[in-house]
C-alpha cells in the first residue's frame, strides 16, 4: 500500500544490501536514493511507475534492478548504473530502448519480454558478457545478425513474436475433458502454472500442468503449450498427452506422462551471486558413465528439438531430471520457440554454447578416476569448442551426438 518511499529506510544507508519495494502504488523514488551505498539489489515490480527513475544511475553498487509488471514506457540513459548486471524489464510499455544500455559492460542478463519493442539498440552488440537474453511476447520480425553473433550469448527467449509467430502452430493432441481427471496432489509450481498428479478415467496416473495465463519473464504460457505439443516423441522429452477442455475457470492445461519421482533436478537456478549459472548442491559428484550418460541425453534431446525448428532457449541443468543410472528428461519449454529454417545454424549454435556450459559444470561434479580421464579430456575438448566466442567454430548438435556416442 506503500505510496512513497520509507524515509526510514535511510537509517540503513550504510549497510542496506537487497531492497525489495513490490506490489506497491509506487511512482517514484527519491532524489537521494544514491545514500544506499551499499545497495546491490532492487526490486520495485507490481507498481505503477512510468518511466525507470534516473536516480538509480547514483547508486554505486546497484547490479540488479526488477522493474516487471509496470508502466515503463522510458529507460533513461541515466537510470542505468555502470555497475548493471542484471535488469528486469519484463511487462511493461518499452518500444525503445537508450543505446546507453550498451555501455554497461558488466550486463549478463537483460529480461525484456512483454514489451512493446520491434528493434534492439545496436550498441548492445558492444555488451561482451551478455548470456541470457529474453525478448519474447514483443514484436520482433527478425533478429537481428549481430545478435546471434555475440561471443557469450546462450538462453534466448523470443516466442510470441511475429518471428515465431508466423511458423506452422502443431497439431493438436487429443482433448481431455477436465472430467476426466482426478487431481490428487501438487507435485509443483513454477512461473508460469502448477504442476498436479492426477489420474485420467481412473486407468492412468498423470501429470497436469494448469497455466497462470500471465506474463512471465521466458513469456507467454501459450507460447510453451505450442512448444511443448510440437516436441513429438523423444527418450528424453516428456510428450504432451492432451489438452484439457472444460477446465472449471477456463484455465489452459496440458496432461503429460508423470515422471518417476525417482528422478530429481540436476541443480538449482541461478542465484544473485551466480547471476547466470546453475547452483549445485554441496558435494555432488556423479560417477563418469552418468555424467556421459547425461552430456549424451541432453545432446540428443537438442538435437532433436533443433531438427523440428524449436529453440528450448533455456537448457540448463535446473531443468534437467536425472536418476543415478544417468537416464534424464530435458523439461520445461517456457523459453522455447519456433523459428525459421534460415536461422537453424546460428540459433542452434547459440543453443550450443548453453550446452558448453552444462558440460563444464558436469566436468566440475564428476569423479573423475585414471581410468576415465581420456572420457574427461574429450568432454573438456567439446567444452571448449562449445563455449568458443566466435560463434560460427562451433559444433552442431548433431556433431555433439556423435561425439558423444563414441565415448
Amino acid at each position: 500500500g506503500l505510496t512513497e518511499f520509507p524515509r526510514e529506510i535511510f537509517e540503513l544507508a550504510d549497510t542496506l544490501e537487497i531492497l525489495n519495494l513490490s506490489g506497491n502504488q509506487l511512482r517514484s523514488l527519491p532524489d537521494d536514493l544514491g545514500r544506499l551505498s551499499k545497495l546491490r539489489i532492487l526490486f520495485c515490480s507490481d507498481n505503477p511507475f512510468d518511466h525507470l527513475p534516473p536516480v538509480l544511475g547514483d547508486c554505486p553498487q546497484l547490479s540488479m534492478i526488477g522493474f516487471k509488471a509496470n508502466q515503463i514506457e522510458t529507460v533513461p540513459a541515466e537510470a542505468l548504473p555502470r555497475t548493471l548486471r542484471w535488469l528486469i524489464l519484463t511487462d511493461n510499455r518499452l518500444q525503445k530502448l537508450s543505446q546507453a544500455l550498451g555501455q554497461r559492460p558488466l550486463l549478463q542478463k537483460l529480461m525484456l519480454s512483454g514489451n512493446r519493442l520491434a528493434e534492439l539498440p545496436e550498441s548492445l552488440a558492444e555488451c561482451a558478457q551478455l548470456e541470457l537474453l529474453r525478448i519474447a511476447a514483443n514484436d520482433f520480425a527478425t533478429l537481428p545478425e549481430w545478435l546471434l553473433q555475440m561471443p557469450r550469448l546462450s538462453w534466448l527467449a523470443f516466442a510470441g513474436n511475429p518471428l515465431s509467430e508466423t511458423i506452422a502452430t502443431p497439431a493438436l493432441p487429443c482433448e481431455i475433458p477436465w472430467q476426466e481427471l482426478q487431481i490428487e496432489t501438487q507435485l509443483g509450481e513454477g512461473a508460469s502454472g502448477t504442476i498436479y498428479r492426477a489420474q485420467w478415467q481412473n486407468k492412468r496416473t498423470v501429470a497436469v500442468k494448469v497455466f497462470k495465463g500471465s506474463m512471465t519473464s521466458d513469456g507467454l504460457p501459450a507460447s510453451e503449450m505450442a512448444a511443448a505439443i510440437a516436441v513429438g516423441t523423444h527418450p528424453h522429452l516428456n510428450p504432451v498427452l492432451g489438452r484439457v477442455i472444460q477446465h472449471p475457470t477456463q484455465a489452459q492445461a496440458l496432461v503429460m506422462d508423470l515422471i518417476n519421482p525417482q528422478y530429481e533436478t540436476l541443480a538449482g537456478p541461478p542465484s544473485f551471486e551466480s547471476c547466470t549459472r546453475d547452483v549445485y548442491a554441496p558435494g555432488l559428484m556423479l560417477p563418469p558413465a552418468t555424467a556421459l550418460a547425461i552430456a549424451r541425453s541432453i545432446a540428443s534431446a537438442a538435437k532433436h528439438l533443433h531438427t523440428r525448428h524449436i529453440h528450448h532457449g533455456d537448457l540448463y541443468a535446473h531443468n534437467i531430471l536425472w536418476r543415478p543410472d544417468g537416464n534424464c528428461f530435458l523439461n520445461d519449454f517456457g523459453a522455447a520457440a519456433f523459428y525459421p529454417p534460415a536461422l537453424s545454424a546460428a540459433l542452434q549454435r547459440l543453443e550450443v554454447r548453453a550446452f558448453g556450459c552444462l558440460l563444464e559444470e558436469l566436468a566440475e561434479h564428476t569423479s573423475w578416476t585414471s581410468e576415465t580421464q581420456p572420457i574427461r579430456s574429450t568432454l573438456c575438448d567439446l567444452q571448449t569448442s562449445c563455449l568458443t566466442p566466435h560463434t560460427q567454430d562451433r559444433p552442431t548438435f548433431a556433431d555433439l551426438s556423435e561425439t558423444l556416442g563414441t565415448l
